[in-house]
């Protein structure tokens, strides 16, 4: 595996010998990648007013994978390419450790989130694609392997798939509440029937005698108004 990543990585990057103008879009893209990709988000958000809360639900989940790429990272310390000498570093960058990327990492993960929703499903295409053009930007520009990419795209998926399986959960929760509020009402209701119900039917029941004796004498009247006239 180790001398597949080195081949990959000598075949990708620009190396010693760099062509100038690869080098230079290769380097907007390293640096910059991500802030189309939030730009489109904020385009989505505004398209789609009710996708607003998910998308903020979506950039902290962005927020919680950057921070976890990070300490991994600095966990399992692997060295970048530059940092043992089989490219000069195109960019700046810091000499830490690269496995996981978490440039991937990041734009991975809102890919993949945005990919679950139907309104959402072009934005997480299109940010996909810039992620996987990062991650070969960076890779050429000599700040990761080609491993620290997919790696990124793994943890990616775990941290997606550990907010779907919260989003479930909450959406059970809220919807259980709901129906044991409903039903508490509908008790309630059908208590406050059971009690008043009877008391109007016994109300009927014990009119008193003048109100019944006068419905006979105005029926009884009635045939007699007619002839009259």
């Amino acid at each position: 595996m180790e001398e597949l990543n080195l081949f990959l990585f000598l075949w990708m990057a620009a190396g010693h010998a760099p062509c100038p103008w690869l080098v230079s879009v290769a380097g907007a893209l390293a640096v910059g990648g991500p802030w189309p990709c939030l730009a489109l988000l904020g385009w989505t958000a505004w398209l789609y007013p009710r996708e607003r809360g998910y998308l903020l639900a979506v950039l902290g989940c962005a927020t919680l994978a950057s921070m976890l790429a990070h300490a991994l990272a600095a966990a399992l310390n692997m060295p970048r390419p530059f940092m043992v000498g089989l490219s000069p570093a195109y960019i700046e960058h810091g000499a830490r450790g690269s496995l996981p990327s978490a440039h991937a990492t990041v734009m991975f993960t809102v890919a993949l989130l945005c990919l679950r929703r139907p309104a959402l499903h072009a934005a997480g295409v299109a940010i996909f694609a810039a992620a996987s053009l990062t991650g070969w930007a960076r890779i050429h520009v000599g700040v990761h392997f080609p491993a620290d990419v997919p790696a990124g795209l793994l943890l990616a998926f775990a941290v997606a798939a550990v907010f779907a399986g919260l989003e479930h959960l909450c959406h059970r929760l809220f919807a259980s509440t709901a129906v044991e509020r409903a039903g508490r009402h509908a008790n309630q209701l059908v208590r406050y029937l059971r009690r008043w119900l009877p008391a109007l039917q016994v109300g009927r029941i014990n009119d008193p005698p003048s109100s019944r004796r006068h419905v006979r004498d105005t029926s009884r009247s009635s045939p007699t108004s007619d002839q009259n006239a």
